[in-house]
């Protein structure tokens, strides 16, 4: 069976581009199968990583509507995905309600299901002024989508992720939901004005932690901080049993 692994969050900006790519890596490292698309018309981030060989695809009609041409051929390509395969799937802010709408109308879940399929939703949860917008956007996919279990990325390079006092996992969004999430992944907070930069200088160069350390293109410090933010990442991913 084939893992599709789907990023949805309705809020552009909180990092759902940098979940994918992780992902990708994450299954590259372990030299398993990986195909990546991006759904996203807008910022087509992952596509723009030579490394994964991303399939852009753009399943808007060019206007709100799904292009129901173009989505059933994502459909068709996670059915005849090859055994073992692991798809990332990295979809935009501005697709995210007729993608969403889409996937529940026609029922795509269960489809996949019955096909032997494993389906994966990843959400980001951020700090800062787009914690409320992103727990909203949770909450939207926890309603539509009830038996799919979600992975939630918490990401703190924003601020704090934490309402009064409470961190997510003290949250009502967390405790009314518990069994239907698969894991909470925390990306690590390390001192943004060594380790930040450095790792903001690696995305926006569209490299992979691999190529940063198999290359010259950045000093010895930088690819060391570097590799400790790759391990901090790969083991939180490994505990996930992602």
């Amino acid at each position: 069976m084939a893992i599709i692994n789907m990023v949805l969050q309705g809020k552009g900006g909180v990092g759902k581009s940098l979940m994918a790519s992780l992902l990708a890596q994450y299954y590259l490292s372990m030299e398993l199968p990986t195909v990546c698309i991006d759904t996203d018309p807008v910022n087509a981030t992952l596509a723009g990583y030579k490394a994964f060989k991303a399939i852009p695809l753009d399943i808007m009609n060019g206007g709100d509507d799904v292009d129901s041409r173009q989505f059933d051929k994502l459909i068709e390509t996670m059915l005849e995905l090859p055994e073992e395969t692991q798809l990332v799937i990295d979809n935009g802010a501005a697709t995210f309600l007729p993608f969403c709408s889409y996937l529940a109308e026609n029922a795509i879940f269960d489809l996949l299901k019955e096909q032997k399929q494993v389906v994966r939703i990843h959400s980001v949860v951020t700090g800062g002024q787009a914690l409320l917008d992103t727990l909203s956007g949770l909450s939207s996919l926890l309603n539509n989508f009830k038996g799919t279990l979600i992975t939630v990325w918490l990401n703190p390079f924003f601020g704090p992720i934490r309402i009064d006092g409470k961190e997510f996992e003290e949250m009502s969004i967390y405790a009314d939901n518990r069994e239907a999430f698969e894991a909470v992944i925390k990306i690590p907070d390390r001192r943004k004005e060594t380790f930040g930069k450095d790792f903001e200088q690696l995305l926006s160069d569209r490299l992979t932690f691999a190529q940063a350390q198999n290359g010259a293109a950045y000093p010895i410090m930088t690819r060391q901080r570097l590799s400790m933010i790759w391990r901090d990442i790969e083991t939180a991913l490994t505990l996930a049993n992602l």
